[in-house]
């Protein structure tokens, strides 16, 4: 795996504002990524070659090897960003999309891989926090597993395995790229970030209360699986936990992450398995950046009895009718000839 060429250092970075993605930030942090992908067997929907920025998660630019072009993906990047800087970062992505090729090759011969679906990502950014603490990274992958991650403060990589080191070496030699690596995550992510920030402001920095659902079913062996949904939320980062007589049981949840609802918001989902048998009370505890003090709902076990009684009574009303209409038909037969509903 060839390093890149030098002028090209920052990846599809310009001397200003864009981003991109990988994993998103924790609480009180804004994030800049930027995702670059080479596959080995492009298909529907999967190009070989793509670079996706992203803003706290929301995609903001795309190029692909089938458009051969860098486009914005947010009205608020395109009004704010002229020609120049798009053919700015067409032209990096093409540089990019060279290397990676080579890179992938390289890395078949490396670990001697046959013909079949191989994957190299890279993926580099920067967090910002609400105490202004900085960071920032860059990662390489191949199929999935750690490669190469750039070490700002020496200025080395680090190489995950055995395969990695070989690059590595190369890639330590590389004085001018890796100067311009430290460079970017130290001097240049950050302020392209607030850029952007202050480019989406409106969709970026808006706060969205979440709403929150307890439900529970039957679980196995008599148990009680206690379900809260959150949904309707915004930004992504929020805390949600179980708590049983006012205390966390965030050991004893299970989530299955937060994911996009569709509009724009979030969503996510906490279980819990619980024995009805003990008595406690239960209530889902919901912290987020949009609310002024936390959000808790109770569990009520009871609450479930409604609609079973409202059911048992519509049953009963239902029945009677029935029973009222098949005595009334006894009573009155409809005439010989004459057509009954």
């Amino acid at each position: 795996m060839e390093a890149g060429p030098c002028v090209a250092i920052g990846g599809m970075f310009p001397s200003q504002p864009i981003t991109a993605a990988q994993r998103f930030p924790r609480s009180g942090l804004h994030s800049r990524r930027i995702f670059s992908t080479v596959v080995s067997e492009p298909g529907p929907g999967l190009p070989w070659f793509s670079v996706v920025g992203y803003v706290d998660g929301q995609v903001i630019f795309e190029y692909t090897s089938e458009k051969q072009r860098m486009e914005p993906r947010t009205v608020w990047m395109a009004q704010n960003e002229g020609p120049e800087f798009w053919d700015e970062l067409t032209w990096r992505a093409r540089r990019f999309q060279v290397w990676f090729r080579a890179s992938l090759n390289a890395l078949h011969e490396l670990y001697n891989h046959s013909k079949g679906f191989h994957i190299i990502q890279m993926i580099q950014g920067c967090d910002l926090r609400e105490d202004n603490v900085i960071q920032g990274f860059h990662q390489d992958s191949y199929d999935g597993r750690d490669f190469l991650t750039f070490d700002r403060e020496t200025m080395t990589w680090v190489a995950a395995d055995i395969g990695a080191q070989i690059t590595k070496r190369r890639w330590d030699a590389e004085i001018c790229d890796n100067q311009q690596w430290k460079y970017y995550l130290e001097k240049e992510c950050i302020p392209w970030l607030r850029s952007s920030l202050e480019y989406g402001k409106e969709t970026l920095q808006r706060k969205v209360r979440p709403t929150a659902r307890v439900s529970d079913r039957a679980s196995h062996d008599g148990l009680t699986t206690l379900s809260c949904k959150v949904s309707g939320f915004y930004p992504r980062d929020i805390t949600v936990t179980w708590l049983r007589n006012g205390e966390s049981r965030q050991q004893e949840t299970y989530s299955e992450g937060i994911l996009p609802s569709g509009d724009g918001t979030y969503q996510t989902w906490v279980t819990m398995e619980i024995d009805p048998k003990i008595k406690a009370h239960y209530s889902c505890h919901v912290e987020h950046e949009s609310l002024l003090e936390p959000l808790s709902v109770s569990w009520e076990p009871n609450n479930n009895l409604i609609p079973i009684v409202a059911g048992v009574i519509t049953a009963v009303v239902l029945f009677g009718v029935i029973i009222g209409v098949v005595v009334w038909k006894k009573k009155c037969p409809g005439r010989k000839g004459t057509a009954t509903l």
